[in-house]
Order: C-alpha cells, then structure tokens, then sequence
C-alpha cells in the first residue's frame, strides 16, 4: 500500500481527557443515588490512569457536587491524570479561584487546568442568581481571566476597577506549582470564539463533521494570529461506542439511541432535569442539532442521533464502530489539529477501560508510526468505516 503524506494541519502528538463519574448512574441505565459512591469513583478515577489517560474532566452544576474538592480528590487518588476544573465566573471572585487553583496545582505537582464555562442556559445560571445576559457573560469571562493571570504573577498587591469585579490591594496571590495553569474555553458563540481566541491556552468543540469543524479550528487560531498570541490547543469530545465489528457496534449504537432518548423523555438523569426540552439557547447545542437535521452519518464514523434524542443535552455526538474505525475517526480529527481528545461513553466505567484497552493504544501506535517514517500507517485506508461503498448504517443495525 502506498504510503501518504501526513497533512499540514495535524497534530503530532495527542493527549485523552474523560469525564469522571461520581457514581453509576448513566444515561443507559439511571439509578437513583444520594451523589457520591465512594468505592465507584475511587475505582473510576484509577481505572482512567491505569488506561492510559491524560486528563479528567471534574464538571459542574447547580446540583453537581463541589468541582474543585473532587479535583483535589482526583489529585491525591492519582499520581498522573491532570485534573480539570470547570468553574463559572459567576460562582466565586476570580482571586479566590485563583488561590483555589494553586492550591490544587501545588497540591498535584503542576497538574491543574481550569475549563471556564461563561454560561449558555438562563434557568441554569439563575439558579446561582445569575441573571446577566449571555453576551455579558463572555465579557465578565474575559476580565475573570485578566484577573486569574495577574494573580498568579503579580509579585507585588495589586488594585482592580472593572466592569464586573473591583478590589484594592490583593495579594501577590498564592503562585501556583509552575509558572501558570493552562485554561480552557469553549463555545460557539461570536463572543466565544473572541475571548478563547485572543485569551485562552486551550479551546474545547464538540464532536462536529470535520469540515466544519476544521473551519471553526480556523476561525479561532485566526484570531489568535490577530492578537500576537500562541494559538490554542484544541480539544474536541466525543461518545464512541464501540463493539467486536462494524455491524454489531451500529446494532449496540441504536439501541443505546433510544434507551438514551426514552431517558430524556423521563428526565431522570443528572443535567437533562434542569435544562429542559425547549429549544437550546447556546449555540454549540443548536449547531449540533442542525447537523442531525441534515444527516445522522458523518464522515467515517460520526453519528448525530444521540445528539438528536437528547435535544444536545451536553456532548452527545458519537464515534460508531469497531476500536480500529474509532481509532481511525480520532485520527481524522488529529489530521485537521485536534490534540486534546475527549472520549467518554455512555456505559461509563465500562467504556473508560475498553478505550483504554482497544482505541488508545491504535491511535498511539499511528502516531508513533507518523513520528518515526515521517508518512501516514494504514489505520484510517484500511478501516473506512462509513466511507466504505455502499455504507448503510440502517441495513447493519438490522432496521430494514
């Protein structure tokens, strides 16, 4: 076979992000729980090092444990895996998430990263009697990171006069293990893509077609170039599910679309409570329905249903097929520039430890190839998954 050059735009090297879970409960299979089961998540979070993970999401809510106490508790549970804090900045003044994040970073060595999250869901901010609007959210996201980076530097106390938060003489803030902590930012908004890409280190999309999101990586680094900043790193998350070949993964991903979708329709399950069934209010989620709209197969191996049954509740694209097609779709992304890849499954510790056994080691091992030839393995010509001649994703999942 003939070997093919390694696209411009690819990533050379890549890191996995997964989310932790607190306990068993899925979006599969919902159980009622009190929110933490101890046991469940100890064993989650080793199992996510032992896979070979880089990162752990810690997400956060309104009705969500406390971030920032279970990154500390990933940190001491761990010896690798970096945890990432999602904050909002309508939660806490941004000096004392300055202060909260050293002390998470001194206390793990140098592995904190902080993900802010302006807001995208009026009743969901509220509930933290948070009722600016949401293009005002993106600004106050802005001036929190101006805030973040002084404290961490400064060496000296300091004053600020801003829009949103004013103080006199704070600090020099506790420094964090390095020299700073990388921070993320995600969205799909034109305020979005203005504060990630002229302030953020990393900026997080959702599984999307690769064209479109390889103009969207476009459109940020962009602006990046514009303010004589380093470009992002960009993160990019996904739903793989995964099985033995083709025709049974499509069978298992049906029948996880309408346990997931009958879920939703209960509202039994975590976040889908609280935002609703209306019609999404940030634009990432609209953007995803629209792309389920238009089709349910992407490229080799995205799939839109699961966004569409959940109303883009979340992350909610799917990667659909056997690890080595999976594996070959993550590639694809690393092909357009994606460096951070977040997978995560819908049967959560489960998924965790097959990833790590099968869809990992193949991206690595395509990577490694890349690095030591200078050309592109045979993993994405020799698995097209629905690129394939006459591909249908009903006929395999056994619908007509």
């Amino acid at each position: 076979m003939t070997a093919t050059p390694i696209p411009p735009t690819a990533a050379r090297q890549v890191e996995f992000i997964s989310l932790s879970h607190l306990n068993p409960s899925t979006e599969l299979d919902p159980i009622p729980t009190r929110g933490i089961d101890l046991a469940y998540f100890r064993r989650y979070v080793r199992t996510l090092e032992d896979a070979g993970y880089d990162y752990t999401l810690l997400p956060y809510g309104s009705s969500s444990a406390d971030s920032f106490v279970v990154a500390s508790a990933v940190g001491q549970l761990t010896e690798r895996l970096r945890p990432i804090v999602a904050v909002r900045p309508n939660t806490a003044l941004p000096q004392v998430v300055a202060q909260q994040l050293a002390t998470l970073d001194q206390l793990t060595e140098g592995r904190a990263v902080v993900h802010l999250i302006s807001g995208g869901n009026d009743a969901e901010q509220a509930r933290h009697g948070d009722y600016l609007p949401k293009a005002r959210r993106y600004a106050r996201t802005s001036e929190f990171i101006d805030i973040l980076r002084r404290s961490w530097t400064e060496t000296r106390p300091f004053d600020h006069a801003g829009e949103f938060f004013r103080f006199d003489g704070f600090g020099p803030g506790f420094r964090p293990y390095g020299d700073t902590i990388p921070i993320s930012i995600g969205g799909q908004s034109d305020e979005a893509f203005g504060v990630g890409g002229r302030q953020a280190d990393i900026f997080s999309f959702w599984g999307e077609p690769l064209a479109d999101l390889r103009a969207e990586i476009e459109r940020v680094h962009a602006i990046a170039d514009a303010a004589n900043r380093p470009r992002q790193r960009i993160w990019v998350t996904f739903r793989p599910i995964i099985d033995r070949t083709d025709e049974l993964a499509w069978r298992k991903a049906y029948d996880y679309a309408a346990r997931i979708g009958a879920t939703f329709e209960a509202q039994s399950f975590g976040r889908q409570a609280l935002l609703g069934k209306g019609t999404p209010q940030n634009r990432g989620s609209q953007r995803a329905l629209e792309f389920a709209s238009r089709s349910e197969v992407y490229d080799r191996a995205l799939w839109t249903r699961t966004a569409a049954v959940t109303n883009a509740g979340g992350a909610s694209t799917a990667l659909v097929g056997t690890p080595e097609t999976v594996a070959a779709a993550i590639v694809d992304y690393i092909d357009v520039g994606a460096d951070l890849v977040s997978i995560r499954g819908y049967d959560t510790l489960a998924d965790a430890r097959d990833y790590g056994r099968h869809v990992l080691p193949l991206v690595r091992q395509e990577l490694a190839h890349r690095a030591a030839t200078g050309q592109r393995g045979t993993l994405q010509a020799e698995h097209p998954g629905a690129l394939a001649p006459g591909f249908d994703a009903d006929a395999l999942a056994g619908v007509r």
